[in-house]
């Protein structure tokens, strides 16, 4: 079987079984499938991007190698077609002067930095800071600025190198790989939305929108979201709370229009305000009631204002009634209806009868 079969099938097997849960998602496990297998770094890249499609990168996962473009000492571009500001410039010429290590340098570093040589740490983790910005390449347009993106890509650096564990077999900058590329990709679904998502609802939002994709190739139309629900093994409630995280927010001061002199605030109904004809047709309610409920003993009106939330906008129980005027709930309960039969009686409710269309 030629070696570029063998990696094919190991790399189905490997995601399959961390799919389905029957291996964890640490490096050892990734290691484990290829640690026979001398990747390029097109296969390197392969194994990352098959696990982030399925959902399987997680903490403790890194991908096989951290050869990347770049690497090498050259300076680059910070993204396709943009020169670099003079911040970025000035940063890349400074890491530049750092010397990158050789296998047996950095074994011996490893060494060194296992046993508590802060030293050894600090030339490891700087021989490495070229990785980081060659994989923060990888991730600009994505809300962050390429500078944040090498500080955050740093920082998983940092923890790669508190963690790192020669005695493995594996090189430093193949284990600090995923470390930058987690800290990296966490960083963008933390920072660069403007209402902040937990990474676990981004990974659930991810899922969802790869198997609506997948169930519309299947089906040649739109999935419902009880076939979407079901292929996900989840609820439809839930699958309507995970769509509304994936709405974006839009600001009220987006421009409307082909001359774009209006903002959409200017469309938007402030549901604080009243609309003006509502505001006076409440107004004269407030007349009309006040009207009939003098029209009765003072007594009674107290009593329905209070039990109907007239009086403060609350409504009282009889109980609350009762305590008021030092008199029972049942005796509230008879002052209640005998005031109503009043109002029905003498036809007052009448002038009140249009508001009910309202």
């Amino acid at each position: 079987m030629e070696r570029a079969e063998i990696f094919e099938k190991r790399l189905q097997e490997l995601c399959s079984a961390v799919k389905k849960g029957e291996k964890d998602r640490s490096f050892d496990t990734v290691h484990s499938f290829f640690k026979d297998m001398d990747l390029t770094e097109e296969q390197t890249d392969r194994i990352w991007k098959a696990l982030e499609t399925e959902n399987a990168v997680s903490d403790g996962y890194a991908p096989m190698d951290g050869r990347e473009k770049g690497t090498d000492g050259r300076m680059e571009p910070t993204a396709e077609g943009t020169e670099p500001d003079d911040a970025v410039r000035a940063y890349l010429k400074e890491i530049g002067k750092i010397p990158l290590l050789g296998p047996e340098e950095e074994a011996r570093l490893a060494q060194k930095m296992a046993a508590g040589d802060e030293e050894a740490k600090r030339r490891l983790t700087e021989a490495n800071l070229r990785l980081v910005v060659s994989i923060a390449k990888h991730y600009t347009g994505r809300g962050m600025a390429f500078l944040d993106l090498i500080q955050e890509g740093n920082l998983g650096l940092i923890k790669a190198a508190d963690r790192f564990d020669h005695s493995k077999g594996y090189r430093f900058s193949t284990y600090a790989t995923w470390w930058i590329r987690q800290a990296v990709s966490r960083a963008i679904a933390d920072q660069s939305r403007t209402i902040r998502i937990p990474v676990h609802m981004v990974e659930t939002m991810n899922r969802l929108a790869r198997t609506s994709r997948r169930l519309f190739q299947e089906l040649g139309r739109e999935p419902t979201e009880e076939e979407v629900a079901s292929r996900m093994g989840l609820s439809v409630t839930k699958i309507h709370q995970i769509r509304k995280f994936s709405q974006e927010p839009v600001s009220l001061e987006t421009p409307v229009g082909e001359e774009e002199d209006s903002r959409l605030a200017d469309f938007i109904r402030d549901e604080q305000v009243p609309v003006p004809s509502e505001a006076v047709e409440f107004s004269q309610l407030q007349v009309n009631l006040n009207e009939v409920l003098d029209a009765l003993p003072e007594r009674e009106g107290r009593v329905l204002r209070l039990r109907f939330g007239l009086a403060d906008g609350q409504p009282h129980t009889l109980e609350e009634v009762g305590q008021e005027f030092h008199v029972t709930r049942e005796r509230i309960r008879q002052i209640e209806a005998k005031a109503l039969r009043k109002l029905r009686k003498r036809g007052w409710a009448l002038m009140l009868e249009d508001y009910l269309d309202h």
